[in-house]
């Protein structure tokens, strides 16, 4: 019988390895920007073209390769950032590991350019496939220049679960931001498709956040800094009444580099206990800075999740950081001082005396005196008419004949209002401001308000986001919002379908959005959370939806607009909302399943008395 174990060829192992390694566009852009910052960069441009998919060029003035390393670069387990097994565990690079290149150069087309410093002529290579097709001497600014085209071009059965270039664009400004966020003093440019996106200056930690998250962002940061044995935090977290829904605004970086840690997560979140409202989440951008040995940054092929030695430690420490730098915002925020006007200097109040009230008083003063010349008077007008001004006999009798009328008119309207009360009367009321409970002939109907609610303005928002006819309500003065930019990116992208709804936008770039109308339901305070909860659902790295994207756009904007539990309602409300329930199509559940009403009847209320 023949073996059947095989060793596998080189480029069936990288295509393996690059499974691992390479799961989209954004993988590449991670490994290429973080090449360009271990080689010594201070400008760096990300150029990409369809999300990624025709185009991934990263090109920097750092020190650039040999032809010898140019080459070396692109084979298995060939790095020049460590030497034995013990530097796994004291990285001072980054980079994913030493097959990157190898796994990336398996799956697309690569064109690099590299010179150095001390060289006359830099190198050009040509990769397809794992196959070396050109290498040359080439004229060459110092740096490199790694071009990936046609990513998964000989995989196809791997290209066709890349997601829309949406939600791929997205995943490649995140991990843009991530890079950009930790190193501030490398400039660095990103442009999709012939249009810049960001074109970021050197410049503080601060100042690159602000200048990646908005001008408005620099008002929400409070500063947090610590320094202990075991850890140094830097950073800066957002005040507690800016928290939102989403949590896009959450970065730890640990050594320099990003990571992704629910226990650290927990730590910060339960420094703000007491803080937030309910399901908010904060914003922070916290630099620590641990031993290297004390760390495993080698638990995932990305390593985005580390291992920590003393994770209960750090916690403590994370934690206490946080409620410090929250309590020095807070006291910061009191006034303690007076306000100027009524400041007086010490040297001039020494040597001023103060002057006594005095208090005068009228010994000649009766008030029962008065009192009795005023009843007098009072008897003596009410005898005498003044002769009415020759203007004011034209309305002679007309005020009164109006009360008259008036009177008539509520009698009326009373007597009809509650002949008809007497014919359509319906108990109902509200029960814990959660449920609306109405009297049935049969028994009892209880009805969750909030679902109730949600059903109907998603059904009348589907129905507006079909025929495209959506009604809006014009703003007196236009509501500006400022996002950070990948947010109004989203936003634009769903612009028509929220002006289908009955949002009119007035301007949507930078990091600026200028809303002039608003559909019929929304109120102008509810504006911020609706567009936060649109943003985050379209965030969302899940499956491709069963429904089209109207259905799901009705329901996160349904249940972002209907009426929360706790909320008081007239009887009148509760009447509409019970009757426009039972209008739609489908009153006994909700868009994503959950039942809206039952109802009791009066044999299910005797069985509980037996």
């Amino acid at each position: 019988m023949s073996d059947i174990i095989k060793l596998l060829p080189d480029h069936v192992a990288n295509q393996i390895a690059a499974g691992e390694v390479v799961q989209r566009p954004a993988s590449v852009v991670k490994e290429l920007l973080e090449n360009a910052i271990d080689a010594g960069a201070t400008q760096v441009q990300l150029i990409v073209k369809n999300a990624g998919k025709t185009l991934v060029q990263v090109i920097d003035n750092g020190k650039g390769m040999s032809m010898t390393d140019a080459r070396m670069a692109f084979e298995r387990h060939a790095t020049s950032k460590i030497s034995n097994a013990d530097d796994l565990f004291n990285l001072h690079t980054k980079g994913f590991r030493g097959e990157a290149l190898a796994s990336v150069a398996a799956v697309s087309q690569i064109s690099v350019k590299s010179k150095r410093q001390e060289d006359d002529l830099g190198t050009l290579l040509e990769i397809e496939g794992s196959k070396v097709t050109k290498q040359e001497p080439v004229v060459s600014s110092q740096g490199t220049m790694i071009s990936v085209r046609n990513l998964f071009y000989n995989v196809p059965a791997r290209r066709k679960f890349l997601k829309s270039d949406q939600v791929e664009l997205r995943n490649i400004t995140d991990e843009f931001h991530r890079v950009a966020m930790v190193h501030p003093e490398v400039a660095m440019s990103f442009s999709h498709n012939d249009n810049s996106l960001f074109n970021l200056i050197k410049s503080t930690h601060r100042q690159r956040i602000v200048s990646i998250m908005g001008g408005k962002t620099n008002e929400k940061l409070v500063p947090v800094e610590e320094e202990t044995e075991l850890m140094s935090i830097k950073g800066y977290i957002g005040k507690p009444e800016f928290a939102r829904k989403t949590r896009g605004l959450q970065y730890f970086f640990v050594n320099g580099r990003f990571i992704k840690h629910n226990y650290l997560n927990h730590a910060v979140l339960s420094a703000f206990d007491g803080l937030l409202k309910e399901k908010s989440n904060p914003a922070y951008f916290l630099y620590l800075t641990v031993p290297r040995d004390s760390v495993d940054i080698n638990i995932h092929p990305t390593k985005t999740e580390v291992k920590f030695d003393d994770e209960h430690s750090l916690y403590a420490i994370l934690r206490a950081s946080v409620k410090h730098a929250l309590g020095q915002f807070t006291i910061n925020s009191i006034d303690f001082h007076q306000e100027k006007q009524y400041e007086v200097p010490y040297e001039v109040a020494k040597n001023k005396t103060s002057n006594s009230p005095r208090i005068e008083v009228d010994p000649d003063f009766n008030p029962f005196q008065q009192e009795k010349s005023n009843v007098s008077n009072t008897r003596t007008q009410s005898f005498q008419k003044p002769a009415a001004a020759p203007w004011e006999s034209l309305y002679a009798g007309i005020e009164e004949s109006s009360k008259l009328i008036d009177e008539s008119e509520k009698e009326q309207v009373t007597s009809s209002m509650f002949e008809k009360h007497e014919v359509e009367q319906r108990n109902i009321f509200q029960l814990q401001r959660k449920f609306v409970i109405s009297t049935l002939s049969s028994g009892l109907l209880v009805v969750n308000q909030q679902r109730a609610h949600e059903r109907v303005l998603y059904e009348k928002l589907l129905r507006q986001l079909t025929v495209q006819n959506g009604v809006s309500q014009q703003l007196l003065f236009p509501i500006k919002l400022n996002l950070p930019a990948e947010e109004v990116s989203i936003l634009l992208q769903l612009q028509d379908e929220l002006e289908h709804t009955g949002f009119l936008f007035k301007s949507l770039h930078d990091n600026v959005v200028e809303i002039e109308g608003l559909p019929l339901e929304l109120k102008e305070k509810d504006v911020p959370s609706v567009l936060e909860a649109v943003i985050a659902k379209e965030q969302e790295d899940v499956p491709e939806y069963s429904y089209s994207p109207a259905d799901g756009l009705a329901q996160t904007m349904a249940a972002s607009m209907s009426i929360k539990t706790g909320e008081a309602l007239t009887k009148e409300a509760m009447e509409n909302l019970v009757d426009e329930l039972f209008a739609c199509k489908e009153p006994e559940i909700t868009a994503s399943g959950k039942k809206i009403f039952i109802n009791l009847s009066g044999d299910s209320l005797n069985s509980k008395f037996n």
